[in-house]
């Protein structure tokens, strides 16, 4: 039944009128979807009505119920609808959108893409994965979104197995060549930390965009490549065959590559950069530029990006906290954290772990006790990262016990960072007992790390234990752990090299060693001038 509103007396109309506003837009939304139902048999129309029940499970349900009984049930385009609308909602109710695919008689590759779409952006990756097997197994015919769908599921996961196969599958129909489907790649194989991989198949690549080059330039940040990744932005930079130039997310790439390697100079260039695109107010690019900045050391520039800033989120203060912190000025730090409760913002981990780095560093012991109370007051969770802290605290303040009884009374069991930190305070204050037993427990937790054997060792030489110093590095050969091994770096014509002790994998090694033999021979005379004189 119609209603007729030029029918309803002008008091029963003006009362409904006013009673409406009151209800929420959902239930509005409701009663007008089946006020029109009955007049609107266009799928068109019932899509546009659908759309009103945005939000609803209850109008949804009802209005799939009227589609079913009005002969619209296996209607592809309704069906995509009510695939979506189930979708949005929550992932609670895709078995629902599932329920709608199977009784589609007829599944193009559109639908068997929206569902693998729906169920990774739903968070059920998996489930998307197995749409994707089922395409396979009805010999649906792929194209460049069914791929691209799938391979994000892979990455979010980080499924490296099924992505391999999804990869080989890509090459075999054709779509190797197809940016949208390269892109996909490029970010599972950095997700999944195999970033040769990555680079091949970005190298693969005929036409990259933009989103080739961040998608390449951030997975080589993330992975500890940020030397890799500042040679691939400077190639971006010179790049001719390319029509694409550095855009936001570029900048939010890159950022954090320059602030690991306290690449200023580039660092410099990319807040010009900032400048004149209009980006410098933007919280993701300002964080990252604060965090190179601090990394650099140079904390006027940092301070003045952060204050340039006029909608601060927790990411830029945690970086200007950090920056402090990081070059000893705690009480900057911590006023700095006054001043954002006072902004009515709420701390997270990442915050409190800044702060007791801070005070640990600069041995604020009192005041490290304090902010890990806040923690609780707060409801922030503790992770082992924040125990290790306050550990570190405790053993850089020389109170051995006192970071004893704390490992012993927290509500988890000490994970190896605990631990770790721990014994890092024993070789501190030589304390080789204690050492002994934090030691065997790591073994036990950490059993491959190489920089534990050699914290024991150094501690073993550091108190004239000699044999037994030797017996720990005998068991590093033995068990064949490896020594993890620090590197320097120098820039030279823009380019940055990196040497690590008896590196033989640079291009120019043999001119290098006969470089220093050079300049061995050239010490050991001078040396024997002076001896003379």
């Amino acid at each position: 039944m119609l209603l007729n509103f030029k029918k309803i007396p002008k008091w029963a109309l003006s009362t409904f009128q006013h009673t409406h506003k009151l209800l929420p837009r959902s239930t509005f939304s409701f009663v007008r979807c089946f006020v029109s139902f009955n007049s609107k048999k266009d799928s068109h129309d019932l899509n546009r009505i659908l759309t009103e029940c945005e939000g609803s499970i209850r109008c949804v349900h009802k209005m799939h119920a009227k589609i079913i009984t009005g002969g619209y049930g296996q209607n592809v385009f309704i069906g995509s609808k009510l695939i979506n609308m189930y979708a949005g909602l929550d992932q609670l109710h895709m078995n629902y959108a599932r329920k709608v695919f199977d009784k589609m008689p007829q599944r193009d590759v559109f639908l068997w893409n929206m569902m693998i779409q729906t169920y990774a952006n739903s968070g059920l990756s998996t489930e998307a994965l197995n749409v994707y097997k089922e395409m396979c197994e009805n010999d649906v015919a792929f194209d460049k979104y069914t791929f691209t769908f799938a391979l994000k599921a892979c990455s979010v996961i980080k499924n490296e197995t099924t992505g391999s196969v999804i990869h080989g599958h890509v090459v075999k129909t054709g779509f190797v060549y197809n940016v949208f489907v390269g892109n996909a790649l490029v970010a599972l194989y950095a997700k999944c930390q195999m970033i040769e991989a990555c680079r091949r198949v970005f190298d693969e690549i005929p036409e990259k965009d933009v989103v080739s080059w961040n998608t390449v330039i951030s997975g080589c940040a993330s992975n500890d490549r940020a030397i890799e990744a500042l040679d691939l932005f400077h190639t971006f930079l010179h790049d001719e065959s390319s029509c694409s130039t550095p855009d936001h997310a570029t900048l939010v790439s890159i950022l954090p590559a320059c602030a690991q390697v306290a690449e200023v100079r580039l660092g410099f260039w990319i807040h010009c950069y900032a400048i004149k695109t209009g980006l410098t107010n933007d919280a993701m690019v300002g964080s990252g530029l604060i965090a190179m900045y601090g990394n650099s050391g140079h904390l006027d520039y940092a301070r003045q990006v952060f204050d340039q800033i006029s909608e601060r989120n927790i990411m830029v203060w945690t970086a200007m906290m950090r920056a402090y912190g990081m070059h000893g000025n705690p009480h900057k730090a911590l006023t700095l954290f006054s001043n954002f409760l006072e902004g009515g913002f709420q701390p997270d981990g990442v915050v409190f772990l800044c702060l007791l780095s801070t005070c640990s560093h600069a041995g604020l012991v009192s005041k490290g006790r304090e902010i890990f109370k806040q923690m609780e007051v707060y409801g922030v969770g503790r992770g082992h990262e924040h125990y290790a802290c306050m550990v570190d605290l405790y053993g850089r303040a020389g109170l051995l016990m006192e970071a004893v009884e704390f490992v012993k009374s927290m509500p988890v069991l000490p994970s190896k960072d605990v631990y770790g930190a721990l014994l890092g305070a024993c070789r501190m204050h030589n304390n080789i007992e204690l050492a002994e037993v934090v030691a065997q427990k790591l073994f036990v937790l950490d059993p491959n790390s190489g920089g534990r054997y050699v914290t024991l060792a150094k501690i073993y030489g550091d108190g004239g234990r000699l044999k037994d110093a030797a017996a720990v590095w005998k068991t590093m050969v033995k068990k064949n752990i490896k020594k993890p091994f620090g590197f320097s770096s120098i820039k030279v014509d823009s380019v940055v090299h990196t040497f690590g002790v008896e590196d033989e994998t640079h291009l120019r090694t043999m001119e290098i060693y006969d470089t220093l033999a050079g300049l061995d021979e050239v010490m050991a005379y001078d040396h024997q001038l002076e001896a003379h004189c």
